[in-house]
């Protein structure tokens, strides 16, 4: 009796397919480990996000930037805090010299804003990779496993079951591990590019809010000083 087990079925692979199927193995793994990554940074983005906002909003008030940059700096995890560090970076120098600093302070926060884009997509090409590459590698396995049930046939000189069900068992496990490394990696990678997406619209609303303050209190700020001076 024919044994279709994994165990037998991977005994009686060739070189060739084991090593095809091992490279779907390790497709496998990295989208998987991209995946857990990516989640993970996420969710510890939006919980460091909401903890920095909580102590951020007195000090935005109070315009004490300095303190601004010394509290970005504690919460490393949180995307926004990157763009708040960075213009806060611009508004502490200023010392009221340079009467285009808020004008600074966006262009540095839209420069911040796509080095953070880039870095939350850090890995989704793996994704999007193995999710196309993945059939291709598992069509070549099943070509490999053809091949051998041909060679089966060819040694025996009969088309029986025996010759051929090692080659034909071979292809068809290749094909499946091909599409079961390709659609989760397809699906996973729909799913965090829109978290993604949310994420980079919260930032863009966030940075929008944080500028409009930041104008209305250094124009507040050019007005007491024009009064002094009169």
């Amino acid at each position: 009796m024919v044994s279709f087990s994994p165990m037998h079925i991977w005994a009686s692979m060739g070189l060739l397919s084991k090593v095809i199927a091992s490279i779907l193995v390790l497709m496998a793994t990295m989208s998987l480990a991209v995946v857990v990554e990516r989640q993970i940074a996420i969710l510890r983005g939006a919980r460091e996000t909401r903890s920095f906002l909580r102590a951020l909003l007195p000090l935005l008030e109070a315009s004490r930037f300095d303190e601004m940059i010394s509290l970005s700096d504690k919460h490393k995890a949180s995307h926004f805090a990157r763009i708040v560090s960075a213009v806060a970076g611009k508004l502490a120098n200023d010392n009221g010299k340079n009467v285009d600093v808020v004008e600074l302070a966006r262009r540095e926060a839209e420069r911040q804003k796509e080095a953070v884009g880039g870095d939350l997509r850090r890995g989704m090409g793996v994704l999007a990779s193995v999710g196309s590459v993945a059939p291709f590698v598992g069509l070549l396995g099943t070509v490999v496993g053809i091949i051998t049930a041909f060679q089966g046939i060819a040694a025996t000189g009969s088309g029986g079951l025996g010759a051929v069900s090692a080659g034909i068992a071979e292809a068809l496990v290749e094909t499946a591990l091909g599409l079961m490394v390709a659609i989760p990696a397809v699906l996973f990678f729909n799913q965090l590019n829109n978290k993604m997406n949310s994420v980079e619209a919260e930032l863009a609303r966030r940075t929008g809010e944080l500028l409009d303050e930041v104008e209305n209190s250094h124009g507040q700020r050019n007005s007491g000083e024009l009064e002094r001076a009169a």
